[in-house]
């Protein structure tokens, strides 16, 4: 059986892009949030950025998943698997496989902001594993988790270290709000990475095919065809960075001359210098100490943590502690 609730319209992503665009425009420095990266032909671009020979969190993140998916099933007992941001599901068959295998697992629930993209991982999900039960919830996954469903044994999962893309106080908001949707003895599992030399890390966002940055750009073209900009995406160039003081990634579009854009839907008007940027993406990276201590402070503690030979991704199994 497989059902979708919807906790999401289509007015209101509107309303929001509105709002996160002017304010991140009339900020200085200007930003815009990642989340817009993802309509159509940002999907597909990303699906390619994920077999680059330079991105190695999705298949680093995925062998682990491969080694230890029956670990976790019988760390955890789970009953359900609730995962955020799921997309396409892809590496989580491999923990729905591991559940099934076990007997403890009866039920999925992918989120998703796309009701499109989650009804194909449902009826993908539910032909591959056709004895669980698949709930679907279309929702931002920062704003969904009192409509998350009640049960035990419940396992919260939020992988492709997708949480490096909050900043530090969005983070702990974040953490503390999943700790709050559990209850004790019940867990989540998190896919982060982890802090590496910037040699290797910097091209994972920067690589040599370009793709990484016509997936940065097309961020100005979802403004344009949603919001009536006009903006000129090849009149910025693609710009990854590591800050080594805030441990994170930043992805940005650089103005390569002066110009001016206009925001037809915003009334907005907004001028960029010649080599002024508009950040579009932080990635944050963890080091072990640093993301236990996170956990920690949100009510969790951390049972498991699996890391590749090379140190670069982590997967972490942490339980949900009683509070004192």
């Amino acid at each position: 059986m497989s059902t979708v609730e919807v906790h999401l319209e289509d007015s209101t992503l509107v309303d929001e892009l509105r709002k996160d665009v002017r304010d991140g425009l009339t900020a200085d420095p200007k930003w815009l949030s990642p989340k817009y990266f993802y309509d159509a032909l940002g999907s597909e671009l990303f699906e390619e950025i994920t077999v680059l020979p330079e991105y190695y969190p999705t298949r680093t993140e995925r062998a682990l998943l491969e080694d230890h998916a029956l670990d976790i099933a019988e760390a955890t007992e789970s009953t359900m698997l609730i995962e955020l941001g799921s997309g396409s599901s892809e590496k989580t068959k491999l923990l729905l496989d591991a559940g099934v295998k076990h007997g403890s697992l009866k039920t999925y629930v992918p989120q998703d902001v796309s009701i499109s993209a989650l009804e194909g991982a449902i009826e993908q999900i539910s032909k591959e594993f056709p004895a669980l039960e698949v709930n679907g919830i279309v929702s931002d996954f920062t704003d969904t988790l009192q409509n998350l469903p009640s049960g035990n044994a419940r396992t919260i999962a939020f992988l492709g270290g997708t949480l490096g893309n909050l900043i530090p106080d969005e983070r702990r908001e974040f953490l503390k709000a999943i700790a709050d949707a559990l209850d004790p003895g019940e867990h989540l599992l998190l896919g982060v990475g982890l802090v590496i030399d910037p040699a290797v890390l910097v091209p994972a966002y920067d690589d040599a095919a370009g793709v990484t940055a016509k997936f940065n750009r097309n961020v100005l073209s979802v403004i344009n065809s949603r919001l009536g900009g006009n903006f000129d995406p090849d009149a910025f160039e693609h710009v990854a960075l590591w800050n080594a003081e805030d441990e994170w990634i930043e992805m940005r579009l650089r103005a390569r001359a002066p110009q001016d854009v206009h925001i037809a839907e915003l009334d907005l008007d907004v001028h960029f210098d010649a080599g002024e940027d508009l950040r579009t993406e932080i990635s944050a990276k963890f080091r072990p100490e640093t993301i236990t201590a996170e956990l920690a402070a949100a009510g969790f503690g951390v049972e498991h943590l699996w890391s590749d030979t090379e140190s670069r991704f982590a997967l972490i199994l942490a339980g949900r502690v009683s509070e004192s």
